[in-house]
């Protein structure tokens, strides 16, 4: 008897929805079915907005809220669409949310997810599970990354030391020891295509830069690279986490700002490139780790220019799709919230305390229940 949860996750950049629907009736997840829905270039625009204004207006953030909600809940009847099944065959719906806020060294430690679980839930009448960031945050972690966890549930082997590299709009490794008794090292690295979405947005109305092709068109300026890598940011020990609250345009303008020498603005995306490149190489280097090869998943996956700065970056190692283990690149987030809703109503924990910094292990979300029959 199958097992059916669906995933939904919409990343930093803002661009899509993707949801995945996951049998869980065997010990491998199995990808059933997929779903990529964009989001409107209002919704787009407002969304990056509220990330990068700061203080906003409460009714601002109460409609982004809903309108996500019904967004993610959209997204599941296009998704279920494609098969034959009812409402009831599912077991879970779990939902990431869209951040809008990520703050856990703040003085009170928050982050902030919206897409109303109450509309998905109510709109689907599937039982819908969100918000898993917080509980972490609450027992004392960063409240992410959390895929490490679903990365060591699927891919932790005792032959080969693993290394899980996810280029969403941040970059963040996974380090998973060949020793079961090693714990797993999971952080964020930096930005990875959040700031060259951003800046090719910004000067050719592009939402992201195909196979890093404007990237790849100049030479990165090693000066203005140093100074990006100066950062205290790319300093910090594990466990550590960031998001478009601290990197962003106006992090980029104030870059520039100080480097003060003109630059033609397919330069700087060579150097935003390099930078994402050059950050994760060193991270990964600083591993203590032997393993041969680095396991891509996420969207910048899919850009070569940015592949071969890495290859360069990560001299000795080769770079090989999450596919080549039976997870498709693009769609591993989102199969990981199916995951963590199972895990939540089995009443399992999927934290994991040596990457998030937290106190200890903890169920993980809020489970909005469908309507009864």
């Amino acid at each position: 008897m199958k097992e059916l949860y669906i995933g939904l996750m919409s990343g930093t950049s803002a661009d899509a929805i993707d949801a995945a629907l996951v049998d869980f009736s065997n010990h491998f997840p199995k990808l059933v079915t997929t779903h990529k829905s964009y989001l409107p270039t209002e919704l787009r625009l407002d969304l990056n907005k509220l990330g990068e204004e700061g203080a906003v207006k409460i009714l601002q953030l109460g409609a982004l809220d809903v309108r996500m909600g019904h967004a993610f809940a959209d997204t599941v009847k296009a998704l279920l669409r494609k098969t034959s099944l009812l409402t009831r065959d599912v077991l879970a719906i779990g939902s990431h949310g869209q951040t809008v806020f990520h703050f856990p060294q703040y003085h009170y430690p928050f982050t902030m997810q919206i897409g109303d679980p109450n509309i998905i839930a109510e709109e689907t009448n599937i039982t819908t599970v969100a918000d898993f960031r917080r509980r972490d945050i609450a027992a004392g972690g960063q409240g992410a990354p959390l895929t490490p966890g679903f990365h060591n549930f699927i891919f932790r082997s005792k032959k080969e030391d693993r290394i899980v590299l996810n280029l969403g709009g941040f970059a963040n490794i996974t380090y998973l020891p060949a020793d079961p008794k090693a714990p797993v090292i999971g952080f964020d690295v930096g930005p990875a295509n959040l700031l060259m979405d951003k800046w090719i947005y910004r000067h050719r109305k592009q939402w992201f830069d195909v196979d890093g092709s404007w990237a790849a068109s100049a030479v990165f300026d090693e000066g203005l690279l140093q100074q990006f890598l100066s950062d205290p940011y790319f300093f910090l020990e594990p466990p550590k986490s960031t998001g478009h609250d601290y990197f962003n345009l106006v992090w980029l303008e104030q870059q520039l700002d100080r480097w003060n020498k003109s630059l033609q603005p397919s330069v700087v995306q060579a150097t935003l490139c390099e930078m994402t490149a050059a950050s994760i190489g060193t991270a990964i280097q600083q591993l203590d780790s032997t393993c041969g090869s680095i396991l891509l998943c996420g969207g910048g996956s899919k850009n070569t220019y940015l592949k071969e700065r890495l290859a360069y970056r990560c001299p000795g190692r080769h770079l090989r799709l999450c596919d080549d283990l039976g997870v498709p690149a693009e769609w591993m987030e989102a199969m990981a919230f199916s995951w963590f809703a199972k895990q939540t109503l089995e009443g399992k924990t999927c934290n994991l305390p040596e990457v998030t910094g937290a106190r200890n292990l903890t169920v993980l979300g809020g489970i909005y229940l469908k309507a009864p029959l």
